[in-house]
């Protein structure tokens, strides 16, 4: 199963592509994704839609081995995507994936049997009012113990960082279970030591059966990873996976498989040899901080 244990990063600030290297890379996804990216207006945007439909196809080829123009992915009624497939890998019984975008990088991380999120946040500073009065928009969303952690942190500097890291794994979570913030990141309370040995509590009650990742990036960027039990998934996602309930020991063997490290990826490599490109060598795997449960 580890196979199926993935974890890429674009950084989109690297790639300027001309007009037609756009529009070449673009060919590569069916018309309907083209649209969906088209439809923005920033360059950026439409950079970053498109490094994030690449990734999941490019993944979902180089770990399943379906042609590019056999992928079909849908989304859920909560807007996650999901691979749309007839066949199940014995050794993929639940193979899912996730994507995020912030700033400047682009992250997908996929599981084989236990739920994956992934979330990618970059810390600004706010413009328009202070940082007390900005995280102070957002406190219904924290536990009364995270709330007084943050608050207590340190500097304002320091709150920031904090604000962003709580925020990325309550994302990273909701996502994971297919939900979104319809979900509700407060209902979720994370406990850490210094970023490391996190976990979490659901309303109370700890999630025994999850595991939580903060890896921080360059230029203050952080990206989580959740990985989770299938039976919290939203009913619309669940019905896209194979397998809810697994015994405690097959479980336990998707939970406790090795969390592998963020591979940087560059666009060459997210296209296909048969669309008339060459496939770059994979970039070394990026030294991050990891901070694990």
């Amino acid at each position: 199963m580890e196979k199926g244990v993935r974890r890429w990063l674009v950084d989109t600030s690297k790639w300027n592509p001309a007009p037609h290297d756009f529009s070449s890379a673009l060919s590569v996804l069916p018309q309907h994704e083209r649209s969906s990216i088209t439809r923005f207006l920033r360059m950026e945007d439409r950079k970053q839609a498109l490094v994030s439909r690449l990734l999941q196809y490019a993944l979902i080829h180089e770990v399943l081995g379906i042609p590019y123009n056999e992928i079909v992915i849908n989304r859920t009624f909560e807007g996650k995507p999901y691979l749309e497939c007839s066949h199940v890998d014995a050794g993929f019984p639940n193979f899912n994936f996730n994507v995020s975008h912030d700033g400047d990088y682009v992250a997908i991380a996929s599981e084989p049997l236990c739920l994956v999120g992934v979330d990618v946040v970059c810390c600004i500073k706010p413009l328009k009012e202070s940082v007390p009065e900005f995280i102070e928009n957002f406190s219904s969303y924290f536990s009364s113990l995270e709330w007084d952690n943050l608050i207590n942190t340190g500097t304002s500097d320091e709150i920031l960082a904090d604000f962003y890291r709580y925020w990325c794994l309550k994302e990273a979570f909701v996502k994971a279970v297919g939900s979104g913030l319809a979900y509700g990141v407060d209902k979720i309370e994370f406990h850490h030591t210094n970023w490391t040995n996190i976990s979490a509590k659901v309303d109370g009650e700890p999630l025994t059966e999850w595991r939580f990742w903060l890896l921080e990036l360059p230029e203050r960027h952080w990206v989580a990873v959740a990985r989770g039990h299938p039976r919290f998934a939203t009913e619309s996602y669940k019905r896209t996976i194979s397998k809810a309930e697994f015994d405690v020991e097959d479980y336990h063997k998707g939970l406790n498989l090795p969390n592998v490290a963020f591979v940087t990826r560059i666009i060459e490599q997210l296209i296909p040899v048969s669309h008339g490109e060459e496939k770059q060598p994979e970039q070394d795997l990026l030294h991050l901080s990891s901070r694990e449960a």
